[in-house]
């Protein structure tokens, strides 16, 4: 099978195991967290994945780290909607935990990432 450039990033395969961990939140929720929250929480973490994806075809750094920077914001948009979801007391104490450590790890090595392309 013909592997993308993207694929073979560390970052990108965490990427991928964070967005499933929060669509299976998100099915989870009521009704209306649902079509709100729920919409929004999996948009950000689709998000993610998809601008290391596009960014890393860039053909400049600059386009690159622009679309680095774009994941990193969406990961942080996916921090703040956890914090939300604790507050709302929709998750766990111990998945709130796990995943906002899965976030933080995510948002440095994308800084890392953001990083290199600046080299």
């Amino acid at each position: 099978m013909v592997e993308f450039s993207f694929e073979r990033l560390d970052v990108y395969q965490r990427g991928l195991q964070f967005v499933g961990h929060l669509f299976d939140i998100s099915d989870k929720l009521d009704y209306v967290l649902q079509n709100s929250l729920g919409n929004q929480l999996r948009s950000a973490a689709i998000s993610i994945t998809n601008n290391i994806a596009e960014g890393s075809d860039k053909r400049s750094r600059k386009e690159r780290a622009q679309f680095y920077s774009y994941a990193l914001d969406s990961a942080r948009e996916s921090a703040s909607m956890l914090n939300v979801l604790k507050l709302r007391k929709t998750i766990s104490d111990g998945s709130y935990e796990s995943l906002r450590e899965e976030c933080i790890i995510i948002c440095k090595m994308l800084r890392r990432l953001i990083e290199s392309t600046e080299r």
